[in-house]
């Protein structure tokens, strides 16, 4: 039993490693996101930092427009990129989970 406790702690630890160095992978991960028309384009990497933004000469004429644009696709950009960044999180830890019978964390 002691040697199955070793071995799952060590795999814990792995696992920890593991998910650590996706989160560090995800800054390099990057969503690009575009608001309906192609006007507004922003890229953001999958730990939702903004990398990018690119505005049509059309959307500097209205403000409020600009605005409205910024918020909808900056938005929609960072939902996507927390989607991704928890279902490569997700996946690394429960790959790396050991079988501990009646725990079953992830079904």
């Amino acid at each position: 039993m002691f040697g199955d406790m070793m071995g799952m702690m060590g795999k814990l630890k792995e696992t920890q490693k593991k998910v650590e160095e996706t989160k560090q992978r995800m800054h390099s991960v990057l969503i690009d996101e575009k608001s309906s028309d192609g006007l507004l384009n922003v890229t953001v990497t999958a730990n939702r930092e903004i990398k990018a933004i690119e505005i049509s000469d059309e959307l500097l004429e209205d403000k409020e427009q600009l605005e409205d644009y910024l918020i909808l696709t900056l938005n929609k950009a960072i939902k996507r990129a927390g989607e991704v960044h928890e279902t490569e999180v997700a996946a690394v830890a429960k790959d790396g989970m050991p079988t501990i019978p009646g725990m079953d964390l992830f079904s």
